[in-house]
């Protein structure tokens, strides 16, 4: 008899989830290109479930030029329309027009640290926090320091960066250690 794997029960079983639980959630991220992946992707969450997002993750990458941040800031208003009547992506127009400004606030913070990375990982010194949540109901929505970031975010000109959206890509990549400490990637990431 297979032995049952413990993992974080939000992630149920739904292939693409545990997948995604399994390889991706949690693990620290330090590209700029994969910071701004899930950045946008988890302004398009907002309001959603996670699950809608990574069923269209492909479709996103299609549409918005591989998260090429460099080509998003030069989006015309042919480019705008062509985004609205994508139906493989969400047609939201404020978290369209938000990916596209905050595209160009990205660029701005690589300009002035450095890079991205270094800017978002001077929250945590750098390393990931590691967080001992026994069960889901222990892991917060946000933190004082997503509280933070989230400010000093918005300070900089992003958009649907709250601090819910910016405690859950903290979460996605790998500032936070979230995996409840039942789950087999718990130790990994520790």
């Amino acid at each position: 008899m297979e032995k049952q794997i413990s993992r974080c029960a939000w992630c149920g079983n739904d292939p693409l989830y545990m997948a995604y639980h399994d390889t991706e959630w949690g693990v620290p991220v330090y590209d700029d290109d994969k910071l701004f992946e899930f950045l946008i992707l988890e302004t398009f969450q907002a309001g959603l479930s996670w699950i809608t997002i990574l069923r269209k993750r492909e479709n996103f990458r299609k549409a918005f030029d591989n998260f090429d941040y460099q080509k998003i800031t030069k989006y015309n208003d042919q480019k705008f329309e062509s985004l609205m009547q994508d139906a493989c992506i969400i047609r939201n127009k404020l978290k369209i027009k938000a990916t596209i400004s905050n595209a160009s606030a990205f660029i701005a913070i690589q300009n002035e640290f450095g890079s991205f990375s270094k800017y978002i990982w001077q929250f945590t010194k750098g390393k990931p926090i590691v967080n001992l949540h026994k069960t889901l109901n222990d892991i917060p929505a946000t933190t004082a320091l997503s509280d933070d970031l989230s400010k000093d975010l918005k300070k900089r000109g992003f958009k649907f960066v709250g601090s819910t959206v910016i405690y859950a890509h903290m979460q996605a990549t790998g500032m936070v250690n979230d995996h409840i400490t039942s789950c087999f990637r718990y130790k990994d990431l520790s």
